[in-house]
């Protein structure tokens, strides 16, 4: 009887264990050069490097509404941390200017931004998905 109960628990134990070789706590895998949304949290593996990128959060979104006319068009500021054969840093990208940072010789740039904020509407921060490139 004591068997048959552990060997319930165990196989529920591989199971369990076997769950986790299935999701990447990387994420998705992507190529240099190709566009790759995230979402918070969320961190690609670039296929062709040993470099891996992660949405960590996005903060100020100041960005004129869609159904507004606004003088300045505003900014959000999406923050990154990039890691390279160990080393990792954290940086911020911006929606206003666009520019790209460099790390380790690859260049990371946010394309875009979304959802885009309405007068309406509330964006709670997990609702945000960063679209990005990476190249060399």
């Amino acid at each position: 009887m004591v068997t048959r109960a552990w060997h319930g628990v165990g196989s529920a134990l591989v199971a369990a264990v076997c769950l986790g070789c299935v999701t990447s706590p990387t994420g998705p895998s992507v190529e240099l050069g190709r566009e790759f949304t995230l979402a918070p949290g969320d961190t690609a593996q670039l296929e062709a490097a040993d470099l891996r990128v992660r949405f960590d959060r996005v903060e100020g979104d100041s960005r004129c509404p869609a159904d507004a006319v606004c003088i300045q068009g505003g900014d959000a500021v999406v923050h990154v941390t990039v890691q390279t054969n160990g080393s990792s840093r954290a940086y911020e990208l911006h929606t206003g200017p666009m520019t790209p940072i460099v790390h380790d010789g690859y260049t990371v740039a946010l394309v875009r931004l979304a959802p885009y904020p309405f007068s309406s509407r509330t964006i709670e921060p997990g609702d945000y998905r960063a679209t990005l490139t990476v190249s060399r």
